[in-house]
């Protein structure tokens, strides 16, 4: 499994209701490379996220809007911290308690996102 940015933001998540391990961290480690350089892999390799600084309130929420827009679309939601100047978004798979491809493919396409601004 070797996807870039592109590959990724091209790929649909897949419905996952548990049943399966999560990524292994040379995975993880790899997936990570294709995502912009401010994604963290946090909480043992459970977990990735991004804090993202803007100017203003409206930007924020526009920002967090969108990020829900992709989360509906794609059936895969992120826990979301904002606040006036900043958000903070972390993807992981909730039903195996880590990550799965699903959250790379969300982070990718949150990445899309910050690039169009």
């Amino acid at each position: 499994m070797s996807w870039d940015a592109q590959a990724l933001r091209e790929k649909r998540c897949e419905p996952c209701e548990g049943g399966v391990e999560p990524l292994d961290l040379e995975t993880v480690t790899r997936l990570r490379r294709s995502l912009h350089t401010d994604w963290q892999v946090v909480d043992e390799g459970r977990r990735i996220e991004r804090n993202i600084e803007f100017v203003g309130f409206s930007r924020v929420m526009s920002f967090v809007n969108a990020v829900a827009w992709i989360a509906n679309t794609e059936g895969h939601h992120p826990v979301i911290e904002f606040r006036y100047g900043g958000a903070r978004v972390r993807w992981t798979t909730h039903a195996i308690d880590g990550l799965s491809v699903n959250d790379f493919i969300c982070a990718a396409k949150t990445d899309q996102l910050l690039e169009a601004v």
